[in-house]
């Protein structure tokens, strides 16, 4: 997933005016750059699955919710960060900075082999630093699992693999079939 660019610090500024007109998306922790590499149809899929699984929810209630390309902004232990979450929910009125969000209650990551250490260690720590959070899912591309994790049982994780999961931020569910839509087939094949 990374490659670290070989480039001095950074200032968050001019990280982010350099990822306003890039190709290349960049993450960033304490002035380094860390390249993001591109993603597989069954990830693509469960976004998608899960933006238009979403999007119906949350009409009317204030909420925005991105896929892919909107940052989460973190500051831990005097450290700037910038991840890519893979979809994040906003629902606070005041979190509209127009290239990044600061508190998302809903993210999402889709575990590869490449990314999953990272997904599951550093960036749940950091996430869960951020008062707002209160759902942590993270996707399993190869199987049909996900681990939610909720601020509401002290980031205890919750591994489901059938029926429904429940959104403590927006008090919802969401079947795991929407989730999985086209993913068997694919695995079919």
């Amino acid at each position: 997933m990374y490659a670290q660019q070989d480039s001095p610090r950074l200032s968050v500024e001019a990280y982010l005016a350099g990822e306003e007109g890039s190709e290349l998306r960049h993450e960033y922790i304490d002035g380094q750059l860390y390249a993001m590499t591109g993603a597989s149809d069954r990830h693509g899929l469960i976004v998608s699955n899960l933006v238009a699984g979403l999007r119906p929810l949350i009409r009317g209630r204030g909420c925005q919710l991105f896929a892919n390309d909107m940052k989460v902004r973190l500051r831990i232990a005097g450290q700037d960060i910038f991840y890519y979450p893979d979809l994040l929910l906003s629902c606070a009125a005041d979190d509209r900075e127009a290239y990044f969000r600061t508190k998302p209650c809903v993210i999402v990551e889709v575990l590869s082999e490449s990314t999953e250490r990272i997904d599951r260690r550093e960036k749940f720590l950091a996430y869960t630093t951020l008062p707002s959070l209160q759902d942590y899912l993270l996707v399993s591309q190869t199987r049909r699992e996900v681990w939610h994790y909720r601020r509401s049982q002290d980031w205890a994780a919750e591994v489901l693999s059938d029926g429904e999961l429940r959104l403590d931020c927006l008090g919802i569910g969401l079947p795991l079939d929407l989730i999985y839509e086209e993913i068997e087939a694919l695995q079919a094949t």
